[in-house]
Protein backbone atom coordinates (compact mmCIF):
# COMPACT_ATOMS: atom_id res chain seq x y z
CA UNK A 1 0.00 0.00 0.00
CA UNK A 2 1.98 3.02 -1.11
CA UNK A 3 2.14 6.22 1.94
CA UNK A 4 0.80 9.42 1.05
CA UNK A 5 3.05 11.90 0.67
CA UNK A 6 3.32 14.42 3.38
CA UNK A 7 2.16 18.43 1.89
CA UNK A 8 5.40 20.69 3.19
CA UNK A 9 4.39 23.04 5.91
CA UNK A 10 3.67 26.42 5.22
CA UNK A 11 5.96 29.04 5.37
CA UNK A 12 5.93 32.47 7.09
CA UNK A 13 5.51 34.26 4.26
CA UNK A 14 2.59 32.32 2.92
CA UNK A 15 1.30 32.47 6.65
CA UNK A 16 1.58 36.66 6.90
CA UNK A 17 -0.01 36.78 3.27
CA UNK A 18 -2.69 35.20 3.31
CA UNK A 19 -3.59 36.41 7.02
CA UNK A 20 -3.64 39.91 6.17
CA UNK A 21 -5.19 39.57 2.75
CA UNK A 22 -8.35 37.72 4.56
CA UNK A 23 -8.12 40.49 7.05
CA UNK A 24 -7.81 43.36 4.81
CA UNK A 25 -10.18 42.16 2.15
CA UNK A 26 -12.75 41.50 4.75
CA UNK A 27 -12.63 44.92 5.69
CA UNK A 28 -12.53 46.61 2.39
CA UNK A 29 -15.69 44.46 1.29
CA UNK A 30 -17.69 44.80 4.42
CA UNK A 31 -16.96 48.72 4.16
CA UNK A 32 -18.08 48.83 0.34
CA UNK A 33 -20.57 46.70 0.66
CA UNK A 34 -22.48 48.68 3.31
CA UNK A 35 -24.19 44.78 3.93
CA UNK A 36 -25.92 44.47 7.58
CA UNK A 37 -27.43 40.55 6.96
CA UNK A 38 -26.23 37.97 7.97
CA UNK A 39 -26.16 36.01 4.89
CA UNK A 40 -24.10 39.10 3.12
CA UNK A 41 -21.38 38.77 5.76
CA UNK A 42 -21.32 35.26 5.60
CA UNK A 43 -20.89 35.48 2.00
CA UNK A 44 -17.87 37.96 2.34
CA UNK A 45 -16.13 36.41 5.28
CA UNK A 46 -16.29 33.05 2.71
CA UNK A 47 -14.91 34.96 -0.26
CA UNK A 48 -12.11 36.67 1.87
CA UNK A 49 -11.31 33.20 3.04
CA UNK A 50 -10.93 31.99 0.02
CA UNK A 51 -9.08 34.84 -1.51
CA UNK A 52 -6.35 34.58 1.24
CA UNK A 53 -6.11 30.75 0.97
CA UNK A 54 -5.21 31.74 -3.26
CA UNK A 55 -2.55 34.41 -2.71
CA UNK A 56 -1.12 32.15 0.48
CA UNK A 57 -0.98 29.39 -2.20
CA UNK A 58 0.47 31.91 -4.83
CA UNK A 59 3.33 32.76 -2.76
CA UNK A 60 6.45 31.12 -4.40
CA UNK A 61 8.61 29.08 -1.92
CA UNK A 62 11.84 29.51 -1.24
CA UNK A 63 14.13 27.42 -3.88
CA UNK A 64 17.40 25.52 -2.64
CA UNK A 65 20.39 26.85 -4.35
CA UNK A 66 22.06 24.34 -6.17
CA UNK A 67 25.92 24.54 -5.91
CA UNK A 68 27.32 25.41 -9.39
CA UNK A 69 29.77 22.50 -10.84
CA UNK A 70 32.93 24.74 -10.81
CA UNK A 71 32.34 26.65 -7.33
CA UNK A 72 34.50 25.41 -4.56
CA UNK A 73 32.34 24.80 -1.36
CA UNK A 74 34.29 26.46 1.30
CA UNK A 75 35.58 23.90 3.81
CA UNK A 76 34.67 23.85 7.76
CA UNK A 77 37.86 24.09 9.50
CA UNK A 78 37.68 22.73 13.09
CA UNK A 79 38.47 25.72 15.47
CA UNK A 80 40.50 24.07 18.63
CA UNK A 81 38.91 24.59 21.54
CA UNK A 82 40.73 25.79 24.69
CA UNK A 83 40.24 23.80 28.07
CA UNK A 84 40.93 24.84 31.11
CA UNK A 85 41.10 22.56 34.11
CA UNK A 86 39.94 23.88 37.56
CA UNK A 87 41.85 23.69 40.59
CA UNK A 88 42.95 25.53 43.65
CA UNK A 89 46.43 26.12 43.00
CA UNK A 90 45.19 27.73 39.65
CA UNK A 91 42.33 29.63 41.06
CA UNK A 92 44.38 31.45 43.54
CA UNK A 93 46.93 32.15 40.69
CA UNK A 94 44.04 34.12 38.46
CA UNK A 95 42.82 35.87 41.36
CA UNK A 96 46.32 37.53 42.52
CA UNK A 97 47.85 37.45 46.32
CA UNK A 98 44.91 36.96 48.57
CA UNK A 99 46.05 39.24 51.33
CA UNK A 100 49.70 41.37 52.59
Amino acid sequence: MPRPTARPRPTAAQLAYGSCTVIFSTLAMLLLSQTSSGAGIAVIALSALVLGLLVAMTVPLPKPEPAAAGSRVPEQVPVPVRRETASVGSAESARGPSGP
